[in-house]
């Protein structure tokens, strides 16, 4: 089974976004997948009660309440974790992924939380023995603006503890059809081409590296 945890410990960043899309992609490429909404706000949960009955279907696991159970028969589960996550917590959501996605604002103020969340999660042993694998996505970006290149520097210079890479693996604008697809229960995947072709091509480069060996924990 696949599993992807969006996370990152400030609010605000676009998690639910991008977790809501990336289960709608999995679901639109014909995977058996579950969205897992670990925040108590239920956004995930509410973004599936309006997903039509026509489109492909995705299992709906609120995961706030404590454990869960993920269905064996499920072929990717897409996490939602809650923002303020830390210590134990933090630890134990990590614990039950392979991939970690970590969106963040192009603001100093993210900039400088992302700087804390990477130390914070420096300090895990399944960061630095490799057994989750971490990319990070520019999330709400303005095409050349200050912050969108600072942050991209900062990206792309930053390593783990264990000496590795932290991946660089995409950047994403702001963007109201995101807003028009949520209200909707769908996916900018899943609505009409011609209003969404830009937003579509901005997801490639983010699910290429999904999609690859290198998202994967060495075995």
């Amino acid at each position: 089974m696949r599993t992807i945890l969006v996370l990152n410990s400030k609010g605000g960043s676009g998690k639910t976004t991008i977790a809501t899309n990336l289960a709608a992609h999995y679901a639109k490429r014909g995977d058996k997948v579950a969205l897992v909404d670990m925040d108590p706000q239920g956004s995930s949960s509410d973004w599936l009660y309006f997903r039509p009955e026509d489109r492909p279907p995705i299992i709906g696991i609120e995961g706030w309440n404590g454990a869960y159970r993920l269905p064996r028969s499920l072929d990717v589960a897409v996490i939602d974790a809650p923002a303020g996550v830390h210590g134990d917590e933090l630890a134990a959501l990590v614990k039950r992924a392979q991939t970690l996605l970590m969106p963040v604002l192009p603001s100093p103020i993210d900039i400088r939380a992302a700087e804390r969340f990477v130390e914070e999660l420096n300090l895990l042993p399944a960061v630095n023995r490799g057994a989750i694998r971490l990319g990070t996505v520019i999330n709400r970006a303005r095409e050349n603006s200050p912050g969108r290149i600072i942050l991209e520097d900062y990206l792309r210079h930053v390593r783990l503890e264990n000496g590795r890479r932290l991946p660089y693996v995409g950047v994403l604008r702001g963007s109201q059809n995101y807003l028009n697809a949520a209200e909707r229960g769908l996916g900018i995947f899943e609505v009409a081409p011609s209003a969404t072709a830009h937003d579509v091509e901005l997801w490639q480069p983010i699910l290429r590296w999904l999609h690859s060996k290198r998202a994967l924990p060495a075995k």
